[in-house]
């Protein structure tokens, strides 16, 4: 095993031709795919990491200055591809990783066959002319909370980020790969993400894209998918599925799964 894959975690099932690459986003790690894998390792070879900064990896490795921008991830992803050889890919990204690997499409889109985001957006923060959810205030409360009492704000973000109740196994998990992570790791990655503005990138993106969303998430309201849907160089479709929450990969595998596998399977050209 290469250096970049012990780093990362990375781990490998199935044995198709074809390759995919599933990225999780912040405070979880590999495990939030569990319901998808099961589904792909007969067809395909799926490559499964964490990214650096999650709980599963060793925190010395956690460079803060490489990732002060989420560029850093977006070299961590080319680098596993290379480290395996991997030709391209179907790269499946969920928050933070759909961005992560809009970036890395920009920089060798030879690497990828097409993206499927899961609860991506490019910026959080309103802007003139854009609605990204969140205020200023509300950020600094948020990393404010962080700071005082970690375990605390990871009780507490958790339900609002899965949208359940605390006593869900979504939540509950959510709640533990959160709690994993180091706190002062997870503050720096979360004001990198919610600081993010990767709107004048979104025109390079040439791959196509899937966008999948749920209806009601707290962290991205329903109307990013339709602004990255107009802002992507390349071709795109959007499916808002009727869920609630920014993990409904792990909160409501019975509807996500089979959107997930849709899109996956099928090109955009073959949906219209």
């Amino acid at each position: 095993m290469g250096i970049v894959e012990e780093a990362h975690n990375v781990k490998i099932f199935g044995t198709g031709d074809r390759t995919i690459v599933l990225a999780h986003g912040f405070g979880t790690d590999q495990s939030v795919w569990k319901h998808l894998v099961p589904h792909l390792v007969d067809d395909y070879k799926v490559v499964l990491f964490d990214n650096m900064g999650a709980g599963t990896t060793n925190p010395d490795y956690f460079d803060f200055e490489r990732y002060s921008t989420l560029e850093g991830y977006a070299y961590d992803v080319i680098a596993i591809l290379e480290e395996l050889q991997i030709p391209c890919c179907i790269y499946v990204g969920h928050s933070v990783s759909a961005m992560i690997g809009a970036i890395a499409s920009v920089a060798r889109p030879d690497l990828f066959t097409k993206l499927v985001t899961v609860s991506g957006s490019p910026r959080y923060l309103n802007d003139v002319d854009y609605y990204g959810g969140f205020e200023q205030e509300d950020l600094d409360q948020l990393f404010e909370a962080m700071r005082s009492n970690y375990k605390a704000w990871c009780s507490g973000f958790a339900p609002l980020a899965i949208g359940g109740d605390m006593d869900s196994v979504a939540v509950q998990e959510f709640s533990r790969t959160l709690f994993n992570m180091r706190p002062d790791i997870a503050l720096s990655v979360l004001q990198i993400i919610f600081q993010s503005d990767l709107r004048d990138m979104l025109p390079h993106v040439t791959v196509p894209c899937h966008i999948i969303q749920s209806m009601k998430d707290l962290a991205v309201p329903v109307v990013v998918s339709e602004y990255l849907h107009q802002n992507l160089g390349g071709e795109s479709i959007v499916e808002v599925m009727s869920t609630d929450g920014h993990l409904p990969q792990l909160s409501s595998p019975d509807v996500v799964i089979p959107v997930l596998l849709r899109h996956i399977r099928f090109d955009i050209s073959v949906d219209k």
